[in-house]
């Protein structure tokens, strides 16, 4: 007896809705894996960063996130990021945790929801210190920050020159975008610098008879003859300046190590006094050129508020790490040997 034709398709079609249903739920669930699922690994199970450099292109971030091992499963991403149209990677520095899925992950890339990076200025002698730092916190790169710095047209913007330039940064804890450019990163000092330089502060700078910068140089002098003190360093600037009023050489240890650049000389030569440099201080008159170091903030405000006295000369004490002051030069002579026997006794010759 033949199959009734009607009941044939009837079970075609049972068949085929089973089917769709297995497929349709086969997909519904490799979905809702790669949707909802964890998918980000960090290592230790911790917190980390991603960092998208700029001009990274979607490629090439999926490229990173398996090299880095961020991600297993590209391709689940990648249909997640085009379901979500984000097709143009944002740079930045992002942090990831451990077992995000995702639709997290990319709804954090495609919203440029970075993080800021807390970047410390402080304690830098050199240009080549400072663009150093500035390159390994930021993406900017170190040798357009070195550029920057020495190119006189850029600086001439902003009243600068390269010798003077360093007198431009303020110490202190920032936060920038990482993904900051060298151009970025300078503009937001300039500002710094004229939030510092208050009204106030250049009004005190007139009543010396200095610039800005030659406060600032002053400040770094200062602040290498007397680190571990502070107090101190008032009665130092008005020393300093007793002496530039009379012009006499300021004579400062730490000006000829910066024109040796050996920082690790803790003993100042006859020799060493010979050094050819207008940062030798000892050979020439007045301020050298530059600051020898980024004098901090406080170092700046000690010069502005200057302790007036009479004295000429100061020699360190070993013993205590401050200074003897003295009006006439045979006391400070006899200062000063007592210093180079304190010196030979500790053995240090250089």
């Amino acid at each position: 007896m033949n199959a009734n034709p009607r009941n044939i398709w009837k079970r075609i079609f049972t068949f085929m809705v089973i089917i769709l249903i297995v497929f349709a739920s086969a997909g519904g669930f490799w979905f809702y894996r790669i949707y909802f699922n964890p998918s980000v690994q960090t290592p230790d199970k911790k917190q980390d960063f991603l960092y998208i450099r700029t001009g990274t292109t979607m490629p090439e971030l999926m490229q990173q996130m398996a090299d880095e091992k961020i991600i297993s499963d590209t391709s689940g991403f990648m249909v997640i990021a085009k379901l979500k149209k984000f097709t143009v990677p944002k740079p930045g520095r992002y942090r990831i945790k451990d077992g995000m899925n995702n639709r997290e992950l990319v709804n954090l890339l495609r919203a440029g929801l970075q993080e800021k990076v807390s970047f410390t200025l402080n304690q830098i002698r050199t240009k080549e210190e400072l663009a150093g730092r500035v390159g390994a916190k930021l993406e900017a790169d170190s040798a357009q920050v070195i550029f920057l710095l020495n190119d006189a047209g850029y600086l001439s913007r902003y009243g600068m020159i390269p010798s003077t330039v360093m007198t431009l940064f303020i110490p202190d804890t920032y936060f920038f975008y990482w993904n900051t450019s060298a151009e970025q990163w300078f503009e937001r000092m300039t500002q710094e610098y004229k939030k510092f330089w208050t009204e106030a502060r250049k009004a005190k700078a007139r009543n010396m008879n200095l610039t800005q910068s030659e406060v600032v140089i002053l400040a770094s002098i200062v602040e290498s003859e007397q680190f571990r003190y502070p107090e101190e360093r008032p009665l130092i600037a008005g020393l300093y300046l007793n002496r530039l009023k009379k012009n006499i050489r300021l004579q400062s240890d730490p000006t000829v190590i910066y024109a040796l650049g050996d920082f690790s000389i803790q003993r100042v030569s006859n020799a060493d006094l010979e050094v050819d440099s207008p940062y030798n201080t000892y050979k020439y008159a007045g301020l050298p050129p530059g600051p020898i170091r980024i004098p901090q903030q406080s170092s700046i405000d000690a010069v502005l508020n200057y302790q007036e006295c009479d004295f000429i000369y100061m020699c360190a004490d070993f013993e205590t790490g401050k200074h003897k002051f003295s009006k006439e030069y045979d006391e400070h002579l006899k200062y000063a040997r007592e210093y180079q026997k304190a010196l030979n006794k500790a053995e240090i010759k250089r």
